[in-house]
């Protein structure tokens, strides 16, 4: 850690939600807020960039203000700061199907995002699985043996861009959709290059990010793959990592 010199100028900063910004209790900091906002009065871009859907963002999206675009669904979906969808990634009903049998055949939990809604094993969906429109599929495993059995057969098909939120989950989206893809549209949109972007985040669907910003940073509390990915480590979420790296840039 500790204070770093920026190279590059930032314009735009990507910021994951989970472990990165938002506490225990799925909520934003005082400090992180107050960061961001400053951000904002100095003309730099922040972007929601997140593995939920826009249900369970919208509120923290709108709690920080319009930004030019929010990613979600690990940038399945992009929607503008009116919150219209711009652009959509699906993932074929017949590769669900067989994530399916996965899950059955293990007996794991599971959730998932469609446009339709979104659903886990505690809220199962009630029509065939081609009756949806799937976005990500997701699942949680505790086992060890389990997990690196699903691991090894899903990374292996070409079909998934697989990564994982925490060290117990794992989640599939269509190959080539990543938090990275979809912030480097965002970027084209806005007229930016990915040099101008600082990425933070904690976890594997955060790596793509973070290695194609001009500045990628890792939380304190990151997994540490996603730390030697990082060309920073800021502080632990619990201590407003988020605040601090932006106080890095705007010192910058």
């Amino acid at each position: 850690m500790g204070v770093v010199e920026m190279e590059k100028e930032i314009k735009l900063i990507a910021l994951d939600m989970d472990g990165t910004l938002v506490n225990h209790d799925g909520e934003v900091s005082e400090e992180n807020e107050a960061a961001v906002q400053r951000a904002k009065e100095k003309g730099i871009h922040v972007v929601l960039s997140t593995g939920r859907s826009l249900p369970f963002c919208r509120d923290i999206a709108e709690q920080l203000g319009h930004s030019a675009y929010l990613v979600t669904v690990n940038g399945g979906q992009i929607f503008d700061k009116e919150l219209n969808l711009v652009d959509s990634s699906h993932l074929d009903y017949e590769l669900v199907e067989r994530l399916w049998e996965l899950k059955v055949k293990h007996d794991v939990y599971f959730w998932s995002s469609t446009t339709e809604g979104v659903f886990n094993t505690q809220k199962p969906f009630d029509r065939e699985i081609n009756d949806y429109t799937w976005l990500k599929f997701g699942f949680d495993i505790k086992d060890d043996d389990i997990r690196k059995i699903i691991t090894d057969e899903v990374t292996a098909n070409e079909a998934f861009e697989v990564t994982n939120s925490s060290p117990t989950n794992l989640e599939i989206n269509p190959s080539g959709v990543n938090k990275a893809a979809a912030l480097m549209k965002v970027c084209d949109w806005l007229d930016l290059s990915m040099e101008n972007v600082m990425a933070v985040g904690d976890s594997m669907n955060d790596i793509a990010m973070i290695r194609e910003a001009g500045f990628g940073v890792a939380m304190g509390n990151a997994q540490d793959r996603v730390k030697e990915a990082a060309n920073w480590v800021t502080k632990d979420y619990t201590e407003h990592g988020v605040a601090y790296a932006i106080d890095q840039v705007l010192k910058g």
